[in-house]
């Protein structure tokens, strides 16, 4: 018999039917779309338990799109594959056409889909992929002559003006629903690709309209439900990036500021790839020598630091995948400053525990608070956390629903003092630090 002719659209960081470029223009290509998602055992064969959230998120996202396309006869085909044998598979099985997909912009993507764009060429196949993640990428906001940018505030300054004269337009793809392969496709179960499922209740997949109003008030206290908790939809692309930004750019200017931050940080990733080779953004920081005290580390994942706001932060983190932005900054600042515990370090425990991580994002605010990143702050800034709590949680309201024992003998004391620290601190980075 002979094959089925289609076009393939690949789902990886836009997990949702609406307003999704790659899949609005595979709709429209003229030939039935087979949609697919792949769960990529070169991923899925590292992970460890503290992995198992993010894939059950992934796992419940594709279960609603595969709910979806039931109703109208078709279904999402799931492969538990490398991406490269899993295409290797497709073209055996289809007269595939074309493969539609969104960019992706972390480094083992980037090589992943020149290895697959190879395969696809090699048998005649095209490849097409599309802006979707972000509202600009790459090399569409840079300085004047053309250079990316590495400090912020003029970075968001261009973003603004430039989306103000070309603001993006919606890709309507879920008008083209008809347009899909009619096909049956089993759906695997969690543990049918090795992971167990867990009782956790992600967060709701809708613009909380008034806690973006009141962000510039409080967003900066964690006792409060001030901050969106979008970061985990915006990661996997359950919501549009773009719906979002035209949501915050009527609402709160601050809001979208940390939209801009995120683009920022991918534009940085895009244009400097060696800071996720576990090298500083500025050079001259992988000259210092750090502490690495294990026994110290191991306090600080556990939230046992004496520290009450850094021990609630490390607890909030353990217990729900999720940790408020002040805090991450403050827990961030104690390790690499007070603790002199390389910035890597905190930054892999946050890649293994957050549920919305970002290699983007992440990265970039560690090397923010170890000093060693673009647009950081000075060295010599070090956060201290008694005079934090008592600016976002003066009656220890967060702390105690965290520490419970903050108050009483049970709680450990400081595992280091502020102000030695603080003096260690200068004194060490300012030994390997010509200037900053």
């Amino acid at each position: 018999m002979p094959k089925t002719e289609v076009n393939i659209f690949w789902f990886r960081r836009d997990l949702r039917l609406n307003d999704n470029h790659g899949l609005f223009q595979a709709l429209k290509s003229g030939l039935p779309v087979l949609p697919i998602f792949i769960f990529d055992k070169n991923i899925l064969d590292k992970l460890e338990a503290p992995f198992q959230i993010r894939v059950q998120f992934i796992h419940e996202a594709l279960a609603s799109i595969h709910a979806q396309l039931s109703k109208l006869g078709s279904g999402l085909k799931i492969i538990h594959e490398s991406p490269l044998n899993a295409f290797k598979q497709l073209v055996d099985e289809y007269e595939v056409k074309q493969v539609f997909t969104n960019r992706d912009y972390e480094g083992y993507a980037i090589e992943r889909d020149a290895s697959i764009a190879d395969l696809l060429h090699s048998k005649g196949i095209g490849f097409q992929h599309f802006k979707d993640q972000v509202i600009f990428e790459q090399l569409e906001v840079t300085k004047d002559d053309g250079k990316p940018y590495t400090v912020f505030t003029p970075y968001s300054r261009k973003w603004k003006a430039a989306f103000s004269l070309n603001p993006p337009s919606s890709y309507p793809s879920e008008k083209f629903k008809q347009h899909f392969h009619k096909q049956h496709h089993d759906f695997p179960s969690l543990e049918s690709i090795g992971f167990k499922h867990q009782s956790f209740v992600f967060p709701p997949n809708e613009f909380p309209s008034q806690i973006i109003k009141n962000y510039s008030t409080q967003r900066d206290f964690p006792a409060i439900n001030g901050t969106s908790k979008l970061g985990v939809h915006l990661r996997f692309g359950t919501i549009s990036i773009r719906e979002l930004v035209r949501f915050a750019t009527d609402l709160n200017e601050t809001f979208l500021n940390e939209l801009i931050w995120r683009e920022f940080y991918q534009s940085i990733l895009f244009n400097f790839p060696y800071i996720s080779k576990g090298l500083s953004f500025k050079r001259e920081y992988d000259k210092i020598e750090w502490r690495n005290n294990e026994a110290d580390f191991d306090k600080w994942c556990k939230g046992e630091t004496g520290y009450p706001i850094v021990d609630a932060g490390m607890r909030e983190l353990m217990a729900t995948g999720f940790m408020h932005n002040r805090v991450r900054m403050i827990t961030a600042s104690f390790l690499t400053k007070h603790l002199l515990i390389d910035w890597r370090w905190g930054e892999a425990w946050f890649a293994a525990k957050l549920l919305d991580y970002d290699l983007a994002a992440n990265n970039g605010g560690w090397q923010w608070a170890s000093g060693s990143g673009c647009d950081a702050a000075p060295y010599f800034r070090i956060f201290n956390p008694a005079l934090q709590t008592e600016k976002f949680d003066k009656k220890g309201v967060y702390i105690r629903k965290w520490v419970p024992e903050f108050d009483s003998l049970e709680y450990p004391t400081p595992i280091v003092q502020h102000e030695f620290a603080r003096k260690r601190c200068l004194e060490n980075y300012s030994k390997y630090l010509s200037k900053d």
